[in-house]
């Protein structure tokens, strides 16, 4: 790696066209940046299985020579810190390294090699975006301060988070900022959504188990079926969501998205079922209102029909609110930028871990367009922009500049 320049001269613009020679420069690390960005891509890990992706992001990291580099950290999670010479804030500048559990149907190039398993939320490019970043300090080391780049497994679950906090190495790099930022389609490219308050709904998944008696289908009578419960759960839980629209504080969504009674024969009344909903609103508060209600609409169904009851709770988000030191922050360097903001449709129905980061910094995520005709997120032909890398690479990179040199 190069050697650390002297904290007596300004940081390289790294970012800034100058010359033609700079221009090049410029090019070969977009390309650089891409061909990483697809290697990535070609080779997705679910949430809780990012080892290869996690000796990859350390591979890139290493000639950047931090003066910290965590690995396995809640996982496969990897934090990599370059410090100033000064004392100074603390910034943290999150993205996520899972994959989803969906067919890719794209044909590119560098589709996933893994059948069932894809990058189509993205992740490989916000990755991509803050191996820019890290880049980029490899050549200028903060002047004051310390800069942190969490590369956070088991995003898409609602677990990486939390383990990240819990481990206790995390008490090393407790940041006073937290960013993050997350690609939207439907939102013009390059396009920055930023506001304050809550960003993202507070979501979560309720698996309920019903069991009873099987019986000959010709006698029902005289096993204990499920199945009128779950016909009264179905509607009923449904019910339980108040709808309309998420910038309402009081809105939330029951929705059915697994149902199962029985086997798969014709001879047999069922004796067991299995109900999966997701519960959301758009604060944490709401949720457990909700939870509390959920579970008592179960718990009478089964109780009228003599079932044992089973709950679980799956994918916990808790919601994301965007404090307002750090909106500002962000805010400052989208102007700087010159890049073109909105307030958008917010917050967002979908949720994010990257909430629970709040409660130890203070904290915002930006959403960065990705083409109004781009495939929606989870599509199985949606594939990130390549030329957003650059683009949120120099939005993180200004917000270092403004507190940390």
């Amino acid at each position: 790696p190069p050697p650390r320049p002297s904290h007596d001269t300004p940081p390289t613009e790294t970012y800034t066209v100058l010359t033609s020679s700079a221009a090049s420069d410029l090019y070969k690390r977009q390309a650089d940046l891409t061909a990483w960005r697809r290697e990535l891509h070609r080779h997705p890990e679910l949430s809780g299985e990012e080892v290869g992706t996690a000796a990859r992001i350390v591979e890139m990291l290493t000639p950047t020579a931090p003066d910290g580099l965590l690995t396995g950290l809640g996982g496969h999670g990897v934090a990599a810190v370059y410090e100033g010479t000064a004392e100074g804030s603390s910034i943290l500048l999150r993205c996520d390294i899972d994959a989803l559990p969906i067919e890719e149907l794209a044909d590119t190039p560098h589709r996933s090699t893994a059948p069932g398993k894809a990058h189509l939320c993205g992740h490989d490019g916000h990755s991509a975006i803050l191996a820019g970043v890290a880049r980029w300090l490899g050549r200028n080391r903060p002047a004051r301060g310390r800069a942190i780049l969490l590369f956070q497994p088991a995003e898409e679950d609602g677990s990486g988070a939390a383990k990240v906090i819990a481990d206790p190495r995390f008490r090393e790099i407790v940041p006073d900022f937290a960013l993050a930022l997350h690609k939207m389609p439907g939102v013009p490219l390059g396009v920055a959504v930023l506001k304050e308050g809550i960003m993202n709904c507070a979501s979560r998944g309720m698996r309920i188990v019903l069991s009873g008696r099987t019986a000959h289908a010709s006698k029902p009578e005289t096993g204990l079926s499920p199945a009128p419960a779950i016909a009264q759960l179905l509607h009923r839980l449904t019910d339980l969501g108040q709808g309309g629209s998420q910038a309402d504080p009081g809105f939330s969504l029951v929705t059915v998205t697994h149902a199962r009674i029985g086997e798969p024969a014709f001879g047999v009344a069922p004796g067991r079922a299995e109900l999966w909903v997701t519960l959301r609103t758009q604060r944490d508060a709401g949720m457990d209102a909700l939870v509390a209600a959920a579970e008592a609409e179960v718990v009478d169904a089964a109780g009228k029909s003599g079932l044992k009851t089973e709950i679980t709770w799956h994918d916990v988000f808790r919601h994301c609110e965007n404090q307002p030191d750090a909106t500002r922050l962000l805010a400052a360097a989208l102007d700087a930028e010159g890049i073109r903001t909105a307030t958008g449709d917010l917050p967002m129905r979908a949720s994010e871990d990257f909430g629970r980061f709040g409660d130890h910094a203070k904290s915002a995520m930006m959403l960065l367009g990705a083409g109004e005709q781009s495939p929606a997120l989870h599509n199985p032909d949606y594939d990130f922009p390549d030329p957003l890398i650059e683009t949120g690479a120099r939005i993180f990179i200004r917000c270092l500049r403004s507190h940390l040199f």
